[in-house]
């Protein structure tokens, strides 16, 4: 394939999603980046050989390793060689950056003027949202759930209000507690989805409520597990509260009608009842 014809460039650091399980899902351009790249940090070297040898690529790229532990220590070669050659960037399974490394070989990339561009393709929190069946317009995404108790019921406890849907990851070791957890702190009526083995075999996907998919998990799960809880009620904001965070951007040099509709528009709330009572505050009418 000559360079003109080249879906992937010559130099830079290239991010590239790879299958979560099903190889059918890995894209022409993960094949043709993995081909033509000149080194490839990986999570784990053994199993990005496995899956170029399963997609028929012989690899003539340098392998090196780039996982949470030795991300920063190697931050500075793979920057070296993306000056003038291709560096391609994989995890174990899906997008890099999303709870996996790759964060900060990307920044030192932008910091260093180095370009940047990316292989799209698979992702576990994509592919769940999509699955599970729930009001997932707007929707955050927490990484893994906090593994000690106290520190998962308090994160919980700030779901409470959160409008939009939240998806996270889960250990099967751990994803009976968080349900129950999350039945108990959200409420057991809350709806949520529950997504194991995406792509894979034995793919399962369980909607149901909290209170519902917390006992059938009671005995663990196996498995790589994606998690999604629709959002809750917002909570209503106080007026006196936001008449403060108007203040504090007019403080701040911000235009009073520029402050208010700012301000207005974050929280859902019209407007001119903001502004009347910012009026109010002042003692103005």
């Amino acid at each position: 394939m000559s360079a003109r014809e080249s879906t992937v460039p010559a130099t830079g650091v290239v991010l590239a999603a790879t299958p979560l399980g099903n190889i059918g899902d890995a894209s022409p351009r993960l094949v043709e980046a993995l081909r033509c790249a000149d080194v490839i940090a990986a999570e784990d070297t053994r199993r990005t050989r496995q899956l170029a040898a399963a997609l028929g690529v012989e690899l003539e790229a340098k392998v090196v390793s780039n996982f949470d532990h030795n991300e920063k220590l190697r931050v500075d070669e793979l920057i070296d060689a993306a000056r003038d050659r291709m560096v391609l960037v994989v995890t174990d399974a899906g997008m890099p950056l999303v709870s996996d490394p790759g964060h900060v070989v990307v920044s030192a990339a932008h910091d260093a003027g180095v370009p940047v561009t990316c292989v799209p393709g698979p992702s576990a929190v994509t592919t769940a949202l999509a699955l599970s069946g729930l009001n997932v317009g707007h929707f955050i995404f927490d990484g893994f759930a906090p593994r000690k108790p106290g520190a998962r019921r308090a994160w919980l406890e700030s779901l409470k209000g959160q409008h939009r849907a939240v998806c996270f990851f889960e250990s099967p070791h751990r994803i009976a507690a968080t349900l129950a957890d999350a039945a108990d702190v959200l409420g057991g009526g809350r709806r949520a989805a529950v997504c194991r083995e995406l792509t894979k075999t034995y793919e399962e996907v369980r909607r149901a409520s909290l209170s519902e998919l917390a006992e059938w998990a009671a005995d663990g799960l196996r498995g790589e597990i994606t998690v999604v809880i629709e959002g809750g009620e917002a909570d209503s904001p106080d007026i006196d509260d936001l008449v403060e965070r108007v203040r504090g951007r007019v403080s701040a040099g911000e235009r009073l009608k520029d402050a208010v509709k700012n301000v207005a528009r974050s929280h859902g709330v019209k407007s001119g009842e903001l502004y009347d009572a910012a009026l109010e505050a002042r003692g103005e009418s």
